[in-house]
């Protein structure tokens, strides 16, 4: 028997959740049917985390989701791109994520050729990142072309986040990090294939780097919340990267990031008064250090 969680099967099981109210912040573990009943509800927000203190602070400002994403190799391992990252990597940065966060939804991002393969590959996989990371979710790329991997997940018992749009695992066919749905066929083939994870029994799909009318068309056709990054405001959550959040990342900054800090410049300015204060010996002081009794000094030099 099929347990599949359709579009049908998530409205009835969220159809008796209270959601709380816009503005608030949960104060219970944020699950995947609270994700789904936040739809025309409130807008949900969702950040990227690669390790225990980002996810420490990150969970207790309030977002929804935290997402361990594989750009963890561009912002974190110095890499030129996302497909430089397996699934080792991932599931240790996704382990030290689920130790920080509390009460967001963490969703384990599944790198390149971790479930393109097969769909036995693809269920192993995504099981680790529940079983030993403790995850509660993953998310892969791709529309129609994973929508079997999709169904297989969910039917084993492993909530599925769709990704559509610019897909950076994809980057190479698309000939570069470019905005995708362009063109009225295109954009037609992100409807079809957003309706098409839906069917499968994804609890969202994010949508990246999409024009903004085909984000909100896409949001209006399907009953599962879409979060965007790059897609406009319609959409019914968003997520970013949390360096590019924080000014940490200096390589290059997407159009569709808002910089709500240079924590960049301020830790280079901490670092180099601290160079400068061990140089002039002004660190450490008398307040860094500790005292030693008296008496034990005396009986050490008295041997």
């Amino acid at each position: 028997m099929s347990h599949r969680l359709g579009p049908n099967c998530w409205t009835t099981c969220t159809r008796h959740l209270d959601y709380q109210e816009e503005g608030t912040i949960m104060k219970n573990r944020v699950t995947v049917p609270d994700v789904v009943a936040a739809k025309g509800k409130r807008k949900l927000s969702m950040l990227t985390a690669y390790d225990y203190p980002t996810a420490l602070w990150a969970d207790q400002s309030g977002v929804d989701m935290l997402l361990v994403g594989d750009s963890l190799a561009m912002v974190v391992l110095g890499h030129e791109d996302t497909l430089s990252v397996g699934m080792t990597e991932m599931l240790h940065h996704t382990r030290a994520v689920t130790r920080g966060a509390k009460r967001a939804l963490v969703v384990g991002d599944m790198p390149f050729m971790s479930y393109q393969a097969s769909i036995e590959q693809a269920l192993l996989n995504a099981g680790l990142f529940l079983k030993e990371a403790k995850a509660q979710a993953v998310k892969l790329e791709g529309g129609r072309r994973v929508v079997a991997q999709v169904k297989a997940m969910v039917e084993a018992g492993i909530p599925v986040q769709g990704h559509l749009g610019l897909t950076p695992q994809s980057a190479a066919v698309f000939g570069g990090f470019k905005v995708q749905g362009k063109t009225a066929e295109a954009a037609k083939v992100l409807i079809e294939d957003a309706q098409a994870l839906t069917e499968a029994g994804c609890f969202s799909i994010v949508l990246e780097a999409i024009p903004s009318p085909i984000a909100t068309m896409i949001t209006e056709s399907i009953p599962i919340p879409t979060i965007g990054i790059g897609a406009g405001p319609n959409c019914d959550g968003q997520v970013l990267v949390v360096h590019d959040v924080l000014g940490l990342f200096d390589r290059f900054t997407p159009r569709f990031v808002k910089q709500y800090a240079k924590l960049g410049e301020a830790m280079k300015a901490a670092i180099t008064q601290y160079r400068e204060d061990v140089e002039k010996g002004i660190f450490p002081g008398p307040e860094h250090g500790f005292a030693m009794d008296e008496k034990e000094m005396t009986k050490l030099f008295a041997s």
